[in-house]
């Protein structure tokens, strides 16, 4: 597998909020985008998914009973 392909799977992994969840891009897709394009995807996902796990621990420590 070629990088383009390691990082487009990489991504279509990052896209899925549910582990069940089956994400898939076009492998098409990989003749319009660059390398470097493809990290920048994968970077802004990577900061985001981190995001949303950082609010979804501070949401749910609101039901966190207190001992």
């Amino acid at each position: 597998m070629n990088e383009k392909e390691n990082l487009l799977h990489e991504i279509e992994h990052l896209m899925r909020y549910d582990s069940e969840e089956k994400t898939t891009i076009n492998p098409s897709y990989l003749d319009y985008f660059e390398i470097e394009e493809l990290r920048s995807i994968r970077d802004k996902l990577l900061q985001k998914v981190g995001r949303l796990k950082t609010e979804d621990i501070q949401w749910l420590q609101q039901f966190k009973k207190d001992s």
